[in-house]
């Protein structure tokens, strides 16, 4: 059986009754199971992630983004994730038995879909980018809703793969995509100095000059008077986490700040997370074969 993960991303956190209409209107597809959502107030910021076979998980994301299109309204938003659309990406995952060109495939349906019927402007980004400009989902997004409303129109260079050359007045754009598996990772920072952490972002990013396979940015969390290195990580086993959280560690040390926690946004694969073990433990001659949930998956 073909399996396939997708994970819309939404412009809302801080109204749960919202997500969990957008989120019923999903998982109402027969063969569309929902495996994660998460709010956060400060990013105002929502991630879901669904999966199923791919036509259901097709007709669940369009679902979902239809129903943000009505309930989210991005001339009110505000929040401290950049963002460029009521649903602002929504990125098609191979599972099992699905090759990525096969997830390509589905981004361009959905695109196909939501611009028509619609009217959302969409760009297709990473895999599905249709330009290398585009593979990019942060040079997609520059500007944000506000910008790309003044510009959507009048630079060709911002012209959408799908739908109206111009922006939906209350629901903004979309990024719709095929890609790898990604590890949302968060380090939180003893201090309200906004200013280290965006350094800090900045020199471990790859455009930056840092990590290979890291995006990163700064971020206040305002309800705890902290701040936050926000990181997608896009290769996890190019990059894995345990090298990131030493960097940003040391990083924040130059400035006597201390690492106050992590998080992980969604969900994450099994062995990103056996790599940190091994690393820090200082496992001697660790198999993979030692883990007792691939010991299972034999039987």
């Amino acid at each position: 059986m073909k399996i396939v993960e997708c994970v819309p991303n939404f412009s809302e956190g801080r109204r749960p009754e919202v997500l969990d209409e957008i989120v019923g209107t999903m998982t109402a597809v027969d063969g569309a199971r929902l495996l994660d959502k998460e709010m956060d107030a400060d990013h105002n910021r929502a991630v879901v992630t669904i999966i199923g076979e791919p036509e259901a998980v097709l007709e669940a994301a369009f679902r979902g983004i239809e129903k943000a299109r009505e309930l989210i309204d991005l001339t009110k938003h505000e929040g401290e994730h950049p963002r460029m659309g009521a649903t602002d990406v929504c990125p098609f995952v191979p599972v099992k038995d699905v090759t990525m060109d096969e997830c390509v495939e589905l981004a361009q349906r959905l695109g196909k879909r939501v611009g028509e019927e619609l009217e959302i402007p969409v760009y297709l980004y990473e895999d599905a980018a249709t330009k290398p400009t585009r593979k990019n989902l942060a040079k997609v997004r520059k500007g944000q809703f506000e910008g790309l409303r003044d510009e959507i129109g009048t630079n060709p260079a911002k012209d959408p793969d799908f739908g109206p050359n111009r922006i939906h007045p209350t629901a903004g754009a979309i990024a719709i995509g095929a890609r790898q598996f990604l590890v949302a990772y968060n380090i939180n920072l003893g201090t309200d100095n906004i200013d280290i952490a965006k350094t800090i972002a900045k020199q471990i990013r790859f455009a930056g000059g840092g990590l290979r396979y890291v995006k990163a940015m700064g971020f206040e969390i305002k309800d705890r008077n902290i701040v936050q290195v926000s990181m997608n990580m896009v290769n996890y086993q190019g990059t894995p986490l345990f090298r990131v959280y030493e960097m940003v560690k040391s990083e924040a040390e130059r400035y006597g700040v201390p690492v106050i926690g992590c998080e992980i946004v969604g969900l994450i694969p099994l062995d990103a997370l056996v790599d940190c073990a091994d690393f820090y433990l200082r496992l001697e001659n660790f198999q993979r074969d030692q883990i007792l949930e691939n010991r299972l998956a034999e039987l």
